[in-house]
């Protein structure tokens, strides 16, 4: 065996490897910041600036603008990361999960229930 590992391909999932870390420093970044309370505020009262402070490109500020959870993590964004947006919406991690695999959250918790993950 070659000491190149291949890439695993999952239908329906992005692996985030280095491009796509790369890609969504600035996303990242600025989620992470909103471990803070003054920033989730701070977000709340002009995202646009917010968005603009961390460096968003056109396509990771559009994802925001239209909390299109699928499409952060196209620009990018890593589920941990974007937990902290998903909460300043009223989200959690199992509602990214649904969203990442086109369930309901009801069949999503239902799935993990079934896979033994609990809920």
């Amino acid at each position: 065996m070659s000491g190149t590992a291949s890439k695993l391909e999952v239908p329906g999932t992005r692996v985030f490897d280095g491009v796509l870390a790369s890609k969504g420093y600035a996303l990242n970044k600025m989620c992470f910041s909103f471990n803070d309370a003054g920033n989730r505020e701070a977000f709340r009262k002009d995202e646009e600036g917010y968005c603009r402070k961390y460096g968003l490109n056109a396509e990771q500020y559009e994802a925001i603008r239209s909390r299109d959870v699928l499409g952060l993590l196209a620009a990018g964004g890593n589920v941990y990361y974007l937990a902290k947006f998903a909460g300043i919406l009223g989200l959690d991690v199992q509602d990214l999960g649904a969203a990442q695999t086109g369930m309901s959250k009801d069949e999503f918790k239902a799935m993990l229930v079934a896979a033994g993950k609990g809920i």
